[in-house]
């Protein structure tokens, strides 16, 4: 039996995702979420014309920020609705990338929904 390397099981997963996610549009685009080991990044995708509306990373928060993982999650979902609304979105298409719905990812999720986004 042979395993399987961490990145390629997610990006399996992810493709399968993406499959049973509707794409982004213009009105409803897709909000993408990237995981590293320092931060969370998120960005909404319009699939239709293949371009970022905006996009929001832990590296946008001020260095007076402080807070672990989640809190930093949280304080980028936010900020990331912010923008959405300066463009005129308020309703996205949560893809979670091939991670699981836990931690960092939902506090992200949270944090968009507490900023008025729906999904």
């Amino acid at each position: 039996m042979s395993t399987v390397a961490t990145r390629t099981a997610r990006l399996r997963r992810h493709k399968r995702v993406r499959g049973k996610l509707a794409t982004g549009t213009a009105e409803r685009p897709r909000l993408v979420v990237f995981r590293s080991n320092r931060g969370v990044f998120g960005q909404l995708v319009d699939d239709a014309t293949g371009r970022t509306i905006a996009g929001i990373g832990w590296t946008n928060l001020p260095k007076s920020f402080k807070g672990n993982k989640q809190e930093q999650a949280r304080e980028v979902g936010k900020r990331l609705a912010d923008a959405a609304k300066k463009a005129g979105v308020e309703s996205v298409v949560f893809d979670r990338g091939g991670y699981l719905f836990h931690g960092r990812v939902k506090a992200l999720a949270d944090g968009a929904r507490e900023g008025g986004l729906r999904f």
